[in-house]
């Protein structure tokens, strides 16, 4: 659920506000909104030290450094650790831009062969001239007399040519400018740079072994940051300073106790309707399990809105066990999941991202089962029947599917109508959702070829007039009936639409066990009559499950998602405006 909020102003004396912010951040529930733009000394200079260190942590973490791991070192002094790491990757930079420079040198003038370039130039003051030209054949005539033409080589119909004067005679055709440095200097150069390119990146690599130090080093300085900024935040009034922001309304009591034994000027209130205020969602274990999917593609609800998050959890969960399908899949990811707890678990703050994916593994192993689907249908056929044969055929589960839809977008509407009660409106809310039941019916009918039933009109005719006349009823019938007309027009034609793209949920299971047949298929014709071919079916098989179990999870995010954040929410009239609550604390 949403966590009601708290409208909060507290007042101090300018020379206490330190004290003061500090004790609040002590307490760990105030979101602040800063009165000024928050610029000082102090914020400049912590912004640079967060900056080193997430240059430095940014350059350790690329796959030339990382890929080679070091066991992990306490660091002392980051600020020197990080400045070396940033001078260093600075070095590197430049001195690759100065190989490409070299590179790029030999390669342009190696056909020409070795010569010193300082060595034409002396001459030039003896009015001797050697000059660079790649002119093409055709145009050779046009070099003028008394100019000695030495050809090097012909390219692409050009001919590279030296052309010598006493003086600087005029040529109509674009001299070369000469190289910066002989052929056998830049290549001695190049092999310098690449030496001491080498010793930078072993210097980097060693200094891995400092990331995880560097990366705890920020959080500490981040909350400075956070400090320091709401102070030079903070409003002002000659020798009085200001705070404002948001605490959850449960918080209240402890803010008022605090602001009594610190003697701060108080004052709580209500949000106000045209406040920006912060969004907390607080739910118990078993449902906050679905928060880091939330976090992975930052949607936050608007603090006027509904958290869906035990909706999304049960949907989420059905979906995906649709979506991918297999119990050998599920199993896998079972054991995934299981191994990365085991690894990773104690770096990992909570396991609730553990624990979704075990349910949602638990859902694909279910569903697998079902339908009898383990790395493919067809190899199995034969030999193990579906928990639910019915579950076989493609015309059941796509008006599985169907079904799916319909009550997943009439829980929306009749969770608004709970919510309008006891206004007339919901009467409205209860009408979509008689809408919804004929859509279901008709989507039935126009893709799988099933009778309409004969009470289905007055599914549509009913809930029409619901609309039509509740939508947004006012003292003037003609203009509430031409508001219930107008929403009526603009969301009928989705309410069958939004029912039939739930239809992705068979297309995308099929797709899997196509894919997983049609590997199976081409490993089985192979066979294991040799090492050979035992060797080509082992990889065929590989290949194709790797491929499912790879692209399963990113359709679950275009259409296990897309269903919950986008369908549903726009029947529950969810948009996604809000910002997450972040309260000042140590």
């Amino acid at each position: 659920m949403i966590v009601p909020m708290k409208k909060v102003s507290i007042v101090t004396q300018a020379k206490d506000a330190s004290s003061a912010l500090d004790c609040l951040r002590s307490l760990g529930v105030l979101h602040v909104v800063n009165e000024n733009l928050p610029q000082s000394k102090d914020v400049s200079a912590i912004k640079e030290e967060i900056s080193l260190i997430d240059k430095a942590v940014q350059i350790l973490s690329l796959p030339e450094f990382s890929k080679k791991k070091r066991s992990s070192k306490e660091l002392k002094d980051w600020r020197s650790t990080g400045g070396h790491i940033v001078d260093l990757w600075k070095r590197l930079d430049q001195l690759e831009d100065y190989s490409k420079m070299v590179s790029g040198l030999i390669s342009e003038w190696e056909a020409w062969g070795d010569f010193d370039p300082e060595l034409i130039r002396k001459l030039e003051e003896k009015n001797i001239y050697i000059r660079f030209f790649r002119i093409p054949a055709r145009e050779m005539k046009n070099i003028p007399a008394g100019a000695i033409v030495k050809k090097l080589f012909v390219s692409q119909g050009n001919t590279s040519c030296a052309v010598i004067s006493l003086g600087k005679a005029d040529m109509p055709f674009k001299e070369l400018e000469l190289p910066k440095m002989p052929l056998q200097k830049a290549r001695e150069k190049l092999a310098e740079s690449a030496g001491v390119m080498k010793e930078i990146k072993d210097d980097l690599i060693g200094h891995t072994s400092y990331l995880q130090s560097l990366i705890s080093a920020r959080r500490p300085i981040a909350r400075e940051l956070e400090f320091h900024e709401a102070l030079s935040g903070m409003g002002e009034s000659g020798t009085l300073k200001y705070i404002r922001g948001y605490i959850p309304s449960d918080s209240a009591k402890t803010v008022e106790e605090k602001a009594k034994k610190e003697k701060w000027a108080l004052s709580i209130s209500d949000p106000s309707d045209g406040d920006d205020i912060p969004t907390l969602v607080r739910n118990p274990k078993w449902i906050s399990i679905i928060e880091p999917v939330f976090k992975l593609i930052e949607v936050v609800p608007g603090y006027k809105e509904l958290d869906i998050s035990l909706w999304f959890l049960i949907f989420f969960s059905i979906f995906f066990g649709m979506l991918i399908g297999d119990a050998g899949y599920g199993a896998i990811f079972f054991i995934l999941t299981l191994f990365a707890q085991i690894k990773l678990g104690r770096r990992v703050s909570g396991r609730s991202l553990f624990v979704l994916f075990y349910i949602l593994s638990s859902a694909a192993m279910l569903w697998g089962v079902l339908t009898g689907t383990f790395f493919g249908q067809a190899w199995l056929s034969q030999k193990v029947s579906p928990l639910i044969p019915a579950l076989r055929d493609d015309k059941n589960i796509q008006a599985l599917c169907f079904l799916l839809g319909a009550i997943h977008l009439s829980i929306a509407h009749l969770w608004r109508a709970v919510i309008k009660l006891p206004s007339v409106r919901a009467l409205a809310q209860v009408g979509w959702f008689i809408i919804l039941w004929g859509a279901f019916f008709l989507a039935k009918m126009l893709v799988l070829g099933d009778a309409f039933p004969a009470f289905g009109k007055w599914f549509f005719i009913a809930g029409a007039a619901l609309v039509v006349f509740f939508t947004d009823p006012k003292k003037n019938i003609l203009k509430g009936i031409g508001s219930g007309l107008g929403a009526l027009l603009l969301n009928l034609v989705n309410s069958f639409t939004d029912i039939v793209s739930y239809i992705r949920l068979f297309a995308v299971g099929l797709a899997t066990v196509a894919v997983a047949d049609a590997f199976n298929q081409m490993a089985m014709d192979i066979g294991y009559g040799s090492i050979l071919t035992g060797i080509m079916t082992s990889f065929i098989l590989l290949l194709g499950h790797t491929l499912n179990i790879v692209l399963g999870p990113m359709s679950i995010l275009v259409h296990g998602v897309r269903l919950n954040v986008l369908e549903f929410c726009s029947h529950l009239d969810v948009n996604w405006s809000g910002f997450s609550y972040k309260p000042l604390k140590k």
